[in-house]
């Protein structure tokens, strides 16, 4: 029963670490104009949102859009972030 436990947790731990910032509202949410996340802000205020994040945070964002799976799902918002940082 502990080895279950241990597999149960060692595998929500790594489910954990593979979170995408493209997936994360707090850093999604300044670059969209409804709760839902479906529509972005236009070029000038995504621009600025943009210029707001931290390096790592940018980093991050690139990075993930450089993924094709997250790319598929975040095509519009990875098209701008790249024009502004990448």
């Amino acid at each position: 029963m502990g080895a279950m436990a241990l597999a149960m947790m060692t595998g929500s731990a790594l489910a954990a670490g593979n979170t995408s910032a493209l997936d994360d509202p707090a850093t999604m949410s300044p670059f969209f104009t409804d709760a839902g996340m479906k529509t972005l802000r236009s070029e000038a205020d995504f621009k600025t949102a943009w210029m707001a994040m931290k390096p790592d945070e940018k980093k991050a964002v690139l990075k993930d859009c450089g993924d094709t799976t997250l790319n598929k799902s975040h095509a519009d918002f990875c098209a701008m972030a790249k024009k502004m940082g990448g």
